[in-house]
């Protein structure tokens, strides 16, 4: 007994507030990845944060969006892509006849670096298998990977983005494109007709899939 309660505070003390002790060790729902994340402290991004970033959208939509972490005004709402960058991304959704509540958003991290920096290995390797959770339990047709981080995560490759963006790759039972980050296109304007061109592929895919 002394052996499960040192177990179940060890689990308190990383900031898991829920077990999964099912017979599928696999979530079933997004609901259930969030509270496997429970108030998180598995790595040293919690000390710093206001919101856990989960995710945004259709559980069984047929696109996703995956971006890299949150900003300031992500964690300050606790929601993905809100910020200027955000609000880029419902612009090119929209333009493709989505609205954000039928496509799901995520980030490979739920927490914000400070002062928006890259994420560091051990950020993404404590933080991914949530991603890859979401993921599986959602199950698009296509995924858009947003940005060099996304990218070469999902994809296990160190090619930078602009070798790699507009091609369609097999990951899992989808499709993954990846694309310039909407932050990317507020430096550089002049990338949004390439992101624009990756979008009108996407569009063509998934009206084959139907």
């Amino acid at each position: 007994m002394r052996e499960v309660v040192e177990q179940l505070k060890f689990f308190s003390d990383l900031g898991v507030t829920h077990l999964n002790v099912g017979t599928d060790d696999s979530p079933q729902s997004l609901e259930e990845i969030r509270q496997e994340i429970g108030d998180c402290r598995r790595c040293k991004l919690w000390e710093k944060r206001n919101s856990i970033v989960f995710g945004v959208g259709n559980p069984d939509a047929d696109l996703m969006f995956v971006g890299e972490a949150p900003g300031a005004d992500e964690d300050a709402q606790g929601i993905p892509f809100v910020g200027r960058a955000g609000k880029l991304l419902t612009k090119i959704i929209e333009a493709m006849g989505l609205t954000r509540e039928q496509v799901y958003i995520a980030n490979i991290l739920k927490c914000r670096p400070p002062g928006n920096r890259d994420p560091e290995p051990d950020e993404v390797e404590t933080c991914e298998g949530f991603l890859f959770q979401q993921i599986k339990v959602v199950q698009p047709r296509i995924i858009v990977a947003l940005g060099r981080h996304a990218a070469q995560l999902l994809l296990q490759t160190k090619t930078p983005i602009s070798k790699i963006r507009g091609e369609f790759f097999q990951f899992q039972n989808s499709l993954l494109i990846p694309t310039f980050h909407p932050s990317y296109l507020l430096r550089n304007p002049s990338s949004k007709r390439q992101v624009w061109e990756d979008m009108k592929a996407v569009q063509a895919r998934l009206k084959e899939m139907v």
